[in-house]
């Protein structure tokens, strides 16, 4: 099942804007859009890969499914369901529609501020990438596949962010998206599974399945880790091994941030400084054999490349 109506309307207080008809779909104006109108700064995306931040549609195809009930996730994790139990969902040309028109909605609003940049606004109404990452685990959606190759046929370039637990989603993919993230929040089992969470059976197992799988793809590639101080910031030498096996093309590290619900299970000592991640970073980056190349303070999060 999806959202219930009372789920959803707690969430569009939030500022989400559900898609089609089934309640599994959904889109949020990223704060960096939001910035970038204004020109009050851009997402760390723009600055690493030049995605244009005003024109970045961030959406989920599986808003509330999820195998893991990760400790620094920002969702609301009393909504979390580890399967897609649904015999119906929408189909990825409707999603892709509703998500372009609800956020046109949602910023439709920056017409009237003075302060919102013309040029901008113009090509606003025309999003060129889609962060397929908002929330929940995208590769849950059946038609994952066929959602990046809508996208892909718009032109659009796409960030996917995986968990690693669909393997054989992820390794039956026909639609390469232009950039394929994996989420590698711990360097073993037993920190992963205090941390991340999992709700499902080999999980562990999973995720280092879909490292394996990850050097065999022929689009971009790159390795997520979330730093979530005293939790899971150690053994850097582990994670260097756990990324050499992935190969990838990037690596970003980057710190927790205390908000949303995460608040509830964290506290703002979990949140590392700037510096701290840096350090990290470059531990990391040894053992792996890759160098800091870039880097954002504003967002604590460095690229390795």
């Amino acid at each position: 099942m999806s959202f219930n109506k009372s789920q959803i309307e707690k969430l569009e207080k939030s500022g989400y804007r559900f898609v089609g008809k089934h309640g599994h779909a959904a889109v949020k104006t990223c704060h960096w859009t939001r910035q970038s109108l204004v020109d009050k700064g851009v997402c760390y995306k723009e600055k690493f890969y030049g995605i244009q931040s005003h024109r970045c549609l961030q959406m989920s195809p599986a808003v509330p499914n999820c195998q893991q009930e990760c400790e620094f996730c920002w969702r609301d994790l009393t909504y979390t369901q580890t399967s897609w139990e649904d015999e119906e969902y929408d189909e990825p040309k409707v999603i892709v529609d509703e998500a372009i028109k609800a956020q046109n909605n949602l910023l439709c609003g920056y017409y009237g501020n003075g302060k919102a940049n013309k040029k901008k606004l113009e090509e606003m109404t025309n999003p060129t990438n889609a962060a397929i990452s908002l929330a929940g685990e995208p590769t849950l959606y059946p038609k994952i596949d066929e959602l990046i190759g809508e996208f892909n046929r718009r032109d659009f370039t796409t960030f996917v962010v995986s968990n690693g637990q669909c393997v054989d989603r992820l390794r039956n993919l026909e639609n390469d998206p232009y950039q394929l993230y994996l989420s590698l929040d711990a360097p073993c089992e037993k920190i992963y599974k205090e941390v991340c969470r999992p709700r499902i059976n080999d999980a562990w197992s999973n995720l280092n399945e879909s490292l394996e799988t990850l050097a065999s793809f022929d689009s971009r590639t790159c390795i997520r880790n979330t730093c979530v101080k005293g939790k899971n910031m150690e053994n850097p030498e582990e994670y260097g091994k756990l990324i050499k096996k992935a190969d990838p093309d990037y690596v970003e590290i980057k710190a927790y941030m205390y908000v949303g619900s995460s608040r509830e299970r964290l506290t703002l000592e979990n949140m590392p400084t700037f510096d701290e991640i840096k350090d990290f970073a470059a531990k990391i980056g040894d053992a792996c054999g890759k160098e800091l190349v870039n880097e954002s303070e504003v967002s604590r999060v460095v690229l390795l490349e």
